[in-house]
């Protein structure tokens, strides 16, 4: 049963970003597999009934590789930063059809410096960003309204990268112009640690789920996916 994630993993966090390395890891890794991969795991597995009334979509995949938990170990074959372990905890409930981690999903970030729940797409392949950006021209009226009610204004904010310049076939002119240009489509609403502290984290992750879901929908019809 889910409890919460306790102030250890945000504190495991923090001295794992001070002392990022395999021999650190090694002597600490029950500390990992107590405060956050186990309280972890019954978060996915508090989801599954409650997001797949959501969403029959979305997959709370409730196992310690290979489910909806992403790895901790770093890819460092192509970076300058050589540091094994990523610092934070992530966990991606991913929609169906994606066989990565850039397709539809809700998110879940813990870190020592930031909690948030999320959802989108984050750093989409051109030929979806082409996808979102035609239907957001096709469909200004869907998307400004999804976008500007208020309970949604008012939890999420857009994250991500943007173009400096307007993708090939927009208009500088184009009244949603900032929108054309996003990268990334993926929204975020902050958390606090009182608020992860607790099993209501359950129901306000759904809540969010629930809020978010229109957004989902929309990016889900560009890419031709039921939501």
């Amino acid at each position: 049963m889910f409890t919460g994630f306790s102030a250890q993993a945000l504190d495991f966090f923090g001295e794992l970003r001070e002392n990022n390395n395999r021999d650190w890891f090694a002597k600490n890794k029950s500390r990992y597999e107590v405060n956050i991969l186990k309280p972890a795991l019954e978060f996915i597995a508090a989801l599954q009934q409650p997001l797949h009334k959501v969403s029959p979509h979305y997959l709370a995949v409730a196992k310690k590789s290979g489910g909806s938990i992403m790895r901790i170990y770093r890819d460092t074959r192509f970076s300058k930063d050589k540091t094994p372990y990523k610092t934070n905890l992530g966990i991606q409930f991913r929609h169906e059809a994606g066989k990565d981690a850039h397709a539809p999903g809700f998110y879940f970030h813990l870190d020592e410096d930031s909690i948030f729940m999320g959802a989108g797409i984050w750093n989409p392949e051109v030929a979806v960003q082409k996808q979102i950006r035609e239907l957001i021209d096709d469909d200004p009226s869907r998307w400004t309204r999804l976008k500007n009610k208020k309970p949604f204004r008012e939890t999420f904010e857009f994250h991500g990268e943007s173009l400096k310049r307007p993708p090939q076939g927009f208009d500088k002119s184009h009244p949603l112009i900032e929108d054309l240009k996003r990268k990334d489509h993926f929204i975020a609403a902050p958390l606090s640690r009182r608020e992860i502290a607790t099993p209501a984290l359950i129901d306000m992750f759904i809540n969010r789920a629930k809020l978010a879901l229109p957004y989902m929908r929309f990016l889900c019809d560009a890419i031709r996916q039921p939501c």
